[in-house]
């Protein structure tokens, strides 16, 4: 997320005024809470005074359904041909022909793809990445979702090509416009990046019906953010000695680009497909509900069966299969970093390349043997595995062993902690929080973010949607502060300890390749549905960014400093808090915020079980095909990220210029 930018200071506000008008200022606000029978409009934003946006935009989406329907069938049958292709070539049959002088030809055998991805990460990371890669979809074969997984890569291998070639071409576009970026892409990135996942689901319902097809659209316009931001970022660290060169040895505007800029900024494009390949992975899961299938399909299926089994071995192969893609991709990336290939890596891509060619012959053969062999077409049943059982039997173990610690933790949660937070929030004065919102907006970043984030509160006030915003800020908030309260500590104690870095890294990587979907299932098994279990399991989602930021601002002090520390004479507890946490303290305020954006995002999905607020809006809206009402929500809740991510940005921005000084 972009940060808007402000001043560090207000030259015409003394600093020491501050808490004064901010005790003022809460004392208005309190005193506008009392009077809420003498200025009832100021509290709950008058019915009557509603801005009918959904109805508009419902209009709106209506008359481009009947007037554009011909363009959008002509989308689909255009874009369902590679996706049909895909489809059939990993997880269905080829069907040439129609009737009984149709042929079928088989799809992929499951043998041949495992060698394949074995000799993917041999080629790129050595023995053992390649036994990581073939693992896992090894694992997914083993436990019989080798079907439902191939549905999701297949329509993730369409979606990715587009989503990196879309984002470059954005991407460069803004970079030779700096104003249209600052105008046009930037807020267009932070919307698409802040809007919840369902809320793409429902014009794409509606316009592209329910179908593989719009579900990879949706896919598409969700992953493709990352790849605009990585080229912007790629191309602007390039050295400007570099361009100059160009420039001295006659190359075109063209050329340069194509030949000098976008090479150079190779590394930085490979983290953006890593990220296109996770946002993209995680997105097919939720694109499920309108037609994608595959392994999100099934853990709906479970989830709303109570299959807690079944739908953890859906959530685990999930896990693999986002787990064999990250690794590969990142190992792409780090070859390209160091500016060099591996003579096996460079020859995978090559004709000529070992490993390409023998790839292509295993798949060929298990193939062809899979029509007169059938464990090569499909894995026997004799050889899959199942820990359905073992889960059911455990989350059954905890509920009668241990039900009175849940239920009394539950209800004391919900009594004491829960219910009067939301009462408060529910209650307050909305033009109270335009006010205070405004107030802060100005002190941290001027008139410009001052008016920005107090029209942005004062739109889900408008819009009729206050209370249920409330709600989402009341569990979001107290879900991102339990999980900074949790992750910070552990981020300060793996700054501090190699052995405890050892150990939490690989934890918060796997945490991170995690669907959210695999963390509502356990979580739901042993709370129920309701507040509790969202919060839990939208703690688990959002403590990463607090643990990796705070150990990764730690870890890099400059050594200068340090040394100046120790030479001062301080001591190792006052190097910490005098010297290393003010030094990282904007990169912890940026985790902070990554960590609200993913809590915000969590609690959205958590509305399929049970919570009551905007995500709730949006399933209503995705179940009855209302899209004004679920952009409208949608439009609020990223209002809600954004309105967080600008404070907190502006904050960290404050906090550097400080430590500079």
């Amino acid at each position: 997320m972009t940060v808007m930018a402000g001043s560090p200071a207000l030259p015409f506000r003394p600093a020491r005024l501050w808490p004064l008008v901010w005790a003022c200022a809460l004392l208005a606000v309190a005193g506008l809470s009392l009077a809420r029978d003498h200025l009832p409009f100021a509290v709950a934003f008058p019915a009557d005074a509603v801005v009918p946006v959904a109805e508009w935009i419902g209009a709106l989406m209506a008359w481009l359904k009947t007037n554009l329907s011909w363009l959008t069938r002509g989308i689909t049958a255009v874009l369902g041909v590679p996706l049909d292709a895909a489809l059939n070539l990993l997880a269905k049959n080829f069907k040439i022909g129609q009737g009984l002088t149709a042929t079928t030809l088989p799809r992929l055998s499951w043998v041949g793809v495992v060698a394949a991805a074995f000799l993917a990460g041999r080629a790129y990371g050595g023995n053992r990445l390649g036994f990581l890669v073939g693992g896992c979809f090894l694992y997914i074969a083993l436990f019989g979702k080798w079907t439902s997984a191939m549905l999701t890569l297949g329509l993730i291998a369409i979606a990715v090509p587009f989503c990196i070639v879309t984002g470059v071409l954005v991407g460069i576009w803004a970079f030779r416009h700096p104003k249209a970026d600052r105008a046009i892409v930037s807020p267009a990135l932070d919307l698409m990046q802040t809007i919840p996942t369902f809320a793409y689901l429902i014009p794409m319902l509606l316009l592209f019906g329910n179908s593989p097809v719009s579900a990879m659209i949706a896919t598409a316009i969700f992953a493709t953010p990352p790849m605009v931001r990585a080229t912007l970022l790629g191309l602007s660290r390039v050295p400007p000695e570099i361009g100059d060169f160009s420039d001295m040895a006659g190359c075109t505007p063209r050329q340069k680009l194509w030949r000098v800029l976008l090479p150079s900024a190779q590394p930085t494009l490979m983290l953006g497909v890593n990220q296109v390949i996770m946002l993209a992975l995680n997105m097919v899961i939720i694109a499920s509900m309108i037609g994608a299938g595959g392994l999100g399909y099934d853990v709906l299926l479970a989830l709303r069966a109570l299959k807690v089994g079944a739908a953890m071995e859906a959530g685990l192969a999930i896990v693999a299969l986002a787990i064999a893609l990250d690794r590969l991709s990142q190992a792409m990336a780090a070859q390209n970093a160091r500016g060099h290939l591996h003579r096996d890596a460079a020859g995978f891509l090559g004709l000529r390349s070992p490993n390409l060619v023998l790839a292509l012959a295993l798949l060929a053969l298990t193939t062809t043997a899979s029509l007169f062999v059938p464990a090569f077409a499909a894995v026997p049943k004799a050889m899959t595995l199942t820990t359905a059982p073992l889960w059911t039997g455990a989350v059954n173990w905890i509920t009668v062993n241990f039900f009175d610690v849940i239920e009394v933790f539950r209800v004391t949660l919900i009594l004491y902690v829960l219910n009067p937070l939301r009462a408060f929030c529910e209650g307050f004065p909305w033009l109270g929080a335009v006010f205070l919102l405004g107030l802060a907006g100005y002190q941290l970043g001027g008139l410009r973010l001052a008016v920005t984030v107090a029209l942005l509160t004062a739109f889900c006030a408008v819009t009729g949607l206050w209370e249920k915003t409330m709600a989402t800020v009341y569990l979001c908030g107290i879900s991102a502060f339990v999980a900074c309260l949790i992750g910070i500590p552990i981020g300060l104690w793996a700054s501090r300890s190699d052995r405890v870095a050892r150990i939490v890294t690989p934890i918060i990587d796997t945490l991170q390749v995690m669907p959210s979907f695999c963390f509502i299932i356990p979580v739901v098994m042993l709370f129920r549905v309701g507040d509790v279990t969202a919060m839990i399991a939208t703690i688990g989602f959002a403590v990463v960014p607090a643990v990796r930021y705070t150990n990764h601002g730690l870890r890099n002090i400059p050594p200068a400093l340090m040394e100046a520390a120790i030479v001062s004479g301080c001591t190792p507890r006052q190097t910490f808090w005098r010297v290393q946490l003010p030094m990282a303290l904007p990169e912890i305020m940026l985790g902070v915020s990554q960590t609200i954006l993913m809590a915000l995002a969590m609690i959205i999905i958590c509305a399929m079980i049970g919570t009551r607020d905007l995500g709730q809006e949006v399933f209503i809206a995705l179940s009855k095909a209302d899209a004004g009402r679920g952009i409208v929500a949608g439009l609020a809740i990223a209002f809600i990220g954004i309105i967080a991510d600008r404070l907190f940005g502006a904050w960290s921005a404050r906090a550097r210029a400080r430590v500079s000084a």
